[in-house]
């Protein structure tokens, strides 16, 4: 299996560190975020996988390369002109992705100790377009799911924004909100399911699929899971990944 991990960010919110670094390259005890996703995905039998770079290309390219992949063999997606968001930045990484049956995304400043090989199993198990990793966690943002623990819809907890076939229902009962964790097992086939082209984010994909295709939570609550996208989380995340 490959997988793709997301480093083109501009980390706006881990300034004064991006005003020179990429956010991928951020440390956490010794090691840079980058390192730890690409050791994380190692533990999970994953060792080929692209990464996308944007601000600060050339660092992550030059890490890569003194540090031969931290053992992985890492292929890079250049989107030095222009960054693609998440869905944009997987449709230009598909000629290197869509070779696999199923295949790993996951955000490079997201770190966890979830259990990926079991969240690959039941995307196998459900024979998912996409299945996203979720928990119980506050969020600005979140996925919705059913009983059944499939996606319907997306809401922006601060505006109170919906979207996706559960806002026209009448009774919303048997809706889950989950915080969407950054890590996704994914189906080749979507590829031929997106119509969006440019830059776009990967829930707007989900919510224009979800209807009519199968798209799973994986519930990872209990686990370690930090968003060392912003500076005070550092020392958070040096407290939970030695």
């Amino acid at each position: 299996m490959k997988a793709m991990i997301l480093a083109a960010g501009l980390g706006t919110r881990l300034k004064p560190w991006t005003d020179h670094h990429p956010k991928a390259l951020a440390i956490v005890n010794g090691k840079s975020l980058l390192e730890r996703n690409i050791i994380y995905l190692q533990h999970h039998g994953i060792r080929d996988l692209i990464v996308n770079v944007h601000h600060f290309a050339d660092q992550i390219i030059e890490a890569i390369r003194i540090n031969n992949g931290w053992g992985s063999n890492v292929v890079i997606s250049d989107e030095t002109e222009e960054v693609l968001e998440t869905g944009g930045g997987l449709l230009k990484a598909a000629a290197y992705l869509r070779t696999e049956e199923n295949f790993v995304l996951l955000n490079a400043d997201m770190l966890t100790d979830m259990d990926l090989s079991k969240m690959i199993v039941e995307h196998q198990l459900n024979q998912s377009i996409a299945t996203l990793a979720v928990s119980e966690r506050e969020s600005s943002r979140c996925l919705l799911f059913n009983d059944q623990a499939q996606m319907v819809g997306w809401r922006n907890n601060t505006t109170g924004e919906e979207r996706g076939p559960m806002v026209t229902w009448q009774n919303k009962q048997g809706i889950h909100a989950k915080a969407f964790s950054g890590i996704h097992v994914l189906s080749s086939k979507i590829f031929a399911l997106i119509e969006r082209k440019g830059k776009f984010s990967m829930i707007d994909v989900y919510v224009d699929l979800c209807a009519q295709h199968a798209i799973h939570a994986f519930d990872h609550t209990g686990a370690n899971l930090i968003d060392v996208g912003k500076p005070e989380n550092i020392q958070k995340a040096e407290l939970l990944f030695k």
